[in-house]
């Protein structure tokens, strides 16, 4: 008797596991953990800690936990590398930014990944704009001031930035571009070091990030002149753009997701409507504007077209100035 239960058991048996099987396949994305690569240290700039607040609210809409794995280096070449070659099944993300995607094509002679034909885009977060500030001393008060003094006086006033290449490098190489003047660069490695030097008049001005500057703007250590954006920044609303003033030049640091090639079009979409679904909540939405991000969100195509865009955009100005990297 035993063994005839045990036959029949096994026959049953497939019975049994192949629609569980079958289930388990045709489970909703997503169904386990989601890794998200984050191609700076840990701590690092300003991507990191948005990263961190992005992964937290993702896992309670997706009701999966997203787990940072942070890759730095190279700015950011090695985690988006790493990205690009990761398993293309959706459970791998790309949390990268402009330097990155955009200008890094063209700074560099051999990128280890192609921003385009390595990833499908999901979504943009944000971005966080740059931000002409001057030390106290500075004998301008405006952007008006500020144009005429660099102008008339090339070569004369110093700015500084967190690196070749950098965003806030590249900004004051665009503002250059456009007002056909000529200041002089003097790179950093470490951004704070930067600050504190604009702040002691070692260097005359800088085109900040608006995270990293609005602490010595509210303090008084230094003066702001423009905001490099489309629209007033919330985080220092008191401060105009230079669209405004007359000199429609923009320069962000952008954020955005990406998948490796060929992701699961269920991912993308579900990705790109959680993350929609965050910057529309007021609490959330309001948590990354504390931190000086700028809310985008928006399609895949619309991300697709803004990189293109950016692509062609910086390529101009890196010619015009001449950097490089390697």
């Amino acid at each position: 008797m035993t063994s005839l239960l045990r036959t029949l058991c096994l026959q049953a048996l497939p019975l049994i596991v192949a629609p569980m099987l079958a289930l388990a396949q045709g489970e909703a994305w997503p169904n386990k953990p989601l890794k998200m690569i984050v191609p700076i240290n840990a701590g690092g700039g300003t991507a990191d800690p948005l990263s961190r607040v992005l992964s937290e609210e993702l896992g309670k809409v997706l009701g999966q936990r997203v787990v940072i794995e942070n890759r730095g280096g190279s700015n950011g070449n090695i985690g988006a590398a790493a990205a690009a070659k990761s398993p293309n099944d959706g459970y791998t993300v790309l949390f990268a930014w402009a330097g990155t995607l955009a200008t890094n094509i063209s700074l560099y002679k051999q990128l280890p990944f192609h921003p385009v034909n390595d990833f499908d885009p999901v979504v943009t977060l944000g971005g966080v704009s740059n931000i002409l500030v001057v030390n106290n001393s500075f004998p301008a008060k405006n952007l008006k001031e500020f144009t005429e003094q660099v102008r008339s006086h090339p070569g004369r006033f110093n700015y500084a930035s967190s690196g070749n290449g950098s965003s806030m490098h590249l900004a004051a190489e665009l503002f250059k571009k456009q007002t056909q003047t000529f200041i002089v660069h003097v790179p950093y490695n470490n951004v704070g070091n930067a600050t504190g030097d604009l702040i002691s008049n070692q260097v005359q001005f800088m085109f900040h990030l608006i995270t990293g500057a609005q602490g010595a703007v509210k303090s008084g250590q230094v003066r702001p002149i423009a905001v490099l954006a489309a629209q007033r920044s919330p985080v220092l609303p008191d401060v105009p753009t230079m669209k405004e003033l007359g000199f429609p030049i923009e320069s962000q640091t952008w954020f955005a997701l990406l998948f490796p090639k060929g992701a699961p079009s269920e991912a993308i979409t579900k990705l790109n409507q959680a993350v929609n679904k965050l910057l529309a909540d007021p609490a959330v939405r309001q948590r990354f504007m504390g931190m000086g991000l700028e809310p985008a969100g928006g399609s895949p195509d619309a991300l697709a077209k803004h990189l293109d865009s950016e692509i062609r955009k910086w390529a101009e100005v890196v010619k015009y100035s001449g950097a490089s990297v390697d």
